[in-house]
């Protein structure tokens, strides 16, 4: 396998397939295109960090799985997983946490989420309670259970929903902060390193 071989896999390609519309490649993973229009907005610098985050947070969504970009502040983890929502036409909310936030309002917030298909970041997530981290794990893993068996329709906070399997639920970390949370080994599990 030659270095321009690898090189061109580790990047974002559109293909057109006659059956499924616009399709979006990178390394093993495939995508649907979500035709979310964002707007004329400017695009990241790429680098081999950005590739990087590309590469992991789409493999995360191919193995059904969140994503967690970490480092210090300003780095551009919320930019990078916005910019790859916009890449692939996905609507992507950011949520800032704070320690006022409770499993209710959160579990809300991924029934909108998996409702419309669209993205979840959720900037300084160890900031949140780690009683209330303990709740959201299992919010978020019967939502990524149901992507997995690719449920249409799932229990959720005791009631029926609807599930579109583009859902995605990304957070974001500054650790050594003051007031941060030590995420627990459940939702840890959930969320892919980047």
């Amino acid at each position: 396998v030659s270095t321009q071989s690898t090189w061109g896999q580790s990047q974002l390609r559109y293909l057109w397939d006659e059956k499924r519309g616009s399709v979006i490649q990178i390394c093993d993973a495939e995508f649907i295109n979500g035709y979310e229009y964002i707007g004329n907005c400017g695009c990241l610098v790429i680098t081999p960090l950005t590739d990087r985050c590309y590469i992991t947070l789409t493999q995360a969504l191919r193995l059904r799985k969140g994503g967690a970009p970490a480092g210090p502040a300003g780095t551009g983890k919320t930019e990078t997983t916005k910019d790859l929502a916009r890449a692939l036409g996905l609507a992507c909310y950011v949520f800032n946490c704070s320690d006022q936030m409770d499993y209710k309002s959160l579990g809300n917030i991924f029934k909108g989420l998996a409702m419309s298909g669209s993205w979840g970041c959720f900037d300084e997530f160890n900031r949140i309670p780690i009683e209330v981290l303990s709740v959201v794990a299992t919010q978020v893993k019967s939502i990524l259970d149901a992507v997995k068996n690719q449920r249409k329709r799932f229990r959720f906070m005791g009631e029926e929903i609807g599930c579109i399997w583009s859902v995605g639920m990304w957070i974001t970390m500054n650790p050594g902060y003051k007031g941060r949370t030590e995420l627990p080994e459940n939702i840890k599990s959930l969320f892919r390193p980047c």
